[in-house]
């Protein structure tokens, strides 16, 4: 509950510093959604087309030594060593946002891992319930679970670039919790075979890694055969090796012990982001993304796939449904209001723009199908389909409240004094 005579507030304003951490981040992962866009369509137009052999060659091409069972296609490099640094810098953000930032309140953190949850769970409920007669279709229940906060920035930065810093915050960290359910359902849930020596030797490389960085040794000679070590050993334990990342990213400390200045993980965050951003995401998406349409009949039979369907209508109701339905509940509970001028309109487009899933909904489904297997095939049509209609609708919806949005964007710019800091923060705070 909120202190006596101040009122609980729903996607309220972060502090200054927050906010402008906040821009930060988004302005890097809306250049690597563009990247990503791009890899995704260069994947899509050479698999459709006479070369599609070429682009399937290129997938399948074999690197690595044979000696530690590290013979991987590139598009398996791509999946578990990639994504391996993209899980890394989640790490960085999930850990900094509950010691550090805003969501270390938990006032302020209800609203967005209410939200997540709630983004995670109905979409699962709708997908099985299409799903329920066939038992090896379930196995992909958390396809449509997860939010590509880089696709879906993407989308933001053509539609509407004057959404209020409120918004932008919300949608940034309801994505970094989807990231962490993310993580422990593809742990929890696509383990096929645990091997535990492996998994207790990735400890003892771990626990160097963390001492080092507690002690705030940056020297990469050190710490990254370290984290290469535990990324191997993790991935021959039979867990996912993008996990290795997340624990990777844990380990770093947040704030400093001794001194001023930022934390060791806001440094690493600065010189891994935008490697993450602009190199990770757009490589694996292009070979994740490249899958045969076969036409609009081929479309057409794909998407009439109980698992297809399941994975659209779960993507774009789903995720409405669950986003919106968890903010209501939080707000009805607590009887808080929407801050300012914001409207619940706000939180649909939003929780629409939730559907956008991309990057972690292509891994899952190569998880839990097997990649290359027909309904493999099937999943990423449906994720594409998904994904585009989200952003469609979500144009829609937000696009209707452009005018509102411009006018909060325009107060939010107001520097009367010149001293640096936005009016409207000196106010609230």
């Amino acid at each position: 509950m909120a202190d006596a005579g101040r009122r609980v507030r729903l996607l309220d304003r972060g502090s200054w510093p927050e906010t402008q951490r906040v821009a930060e981040i988004l302005r890097k992962e809306t250049v690597g959604g563009v990247l990503l866009l791009i890899g995704a369509v260069l994947a899509l137009v050479w698999a459709n087309s006479p070369w599609s052999s070429a682009y399937e060659a290129l997938r399948d091409v074999r690197v690595g030594p044979a000696a530690l069972h590290l013979d991987l296609t590139l598009a398996t490099w791509a999946g578990d060593g990639l994504l391996a640094i993209f899980f890394f810098v989640a790490g960085l953000e999930l850990k900094r946002e509950f010691v550090a930032g805003d969501l270390r309140d938990p006032r302020r953190a209800a609203v967005p891992v209410a939200a997540a949850v709630g983004g995670v769970v109905a979409p699962a409920l709708i997908y099985t319930a299409v799903n329920l007669g066939n038992p090896a279709a379930l196995s992909g229940w958390a396809i449509p679970t997860a939010t590509d906060i880089a696709f879906a920035l993407a989308v933001l930065a053509v539609i509407g670039h004057h959404l209020p810093s409120a918004l932008r915050t919300f949608l940034l960290t309801l994505a970094v919790v989807d990231d962490l359910l993310a993580i422990v359902i593809i742990a929890v849930f696509y383990t096929r075979e645990l091997s535990i020596i492996p998994l207790a030797l990735a400890l003892l490389p771990l626990a160097v890694f963390t001492f080092l960085v507690q002690r705030r040794v940056r020297s990469w000679w050190l710490l990254l055969p370290l984290a290469a070590t535990t990324w191997a050993l993790v991935h021959a334990s039979g867990i996912h090796a993008t996990v290795a990342g997340v624990l990777l990213g844990f380990a770093v400390p947040v704030i400093r012990k001794h001194g001023t200045g930022p934390g060791l993980a806001e440094h690493f965050e600065h010189r891994f982001r935008p490697i993450s951003a602009a190199v990770v995401v757009p490589v694996f998406a292009f070979f994740a993304a490249g899958v045969t349409v076969g036409g609009f009949g081929g479309l057409l039979t794909s998407l009439a796939d109980p698992v297809a369907l399941g994975i659209v209508l779960a993507l774009v109701l789903g995720k409405t449904i669950g986003i919106t339905g968890a903010t209501y509940l939080v707000a009805r509970f607590t009887r808080a209001e929407l801050h300012d001028d914001l409207a619940w309109t706000d939180v649909i487009g939003l929780a629409v723009l939730g559907g956008i899933g991309f990057t972690v909904s292509l891994l899952i489904g190569d998880l839990a199908f097997g990649a290359g297997s027909e309904s493999d095939e099937h999943a990423k049509i449906a994720i594409l389909v998904g994904s585009l209609l989200a952003g469609l609708i979500a144009t829609v919806v937000l696009r209707a409240r452009n005018r509102v949005h411009r006018r909060i964007c325009a107060e939010e710019s107001v520097d009367a004094d010149q001293d640096g800091i936005p009016d409207v923060h000196q106010r609230e705070d």
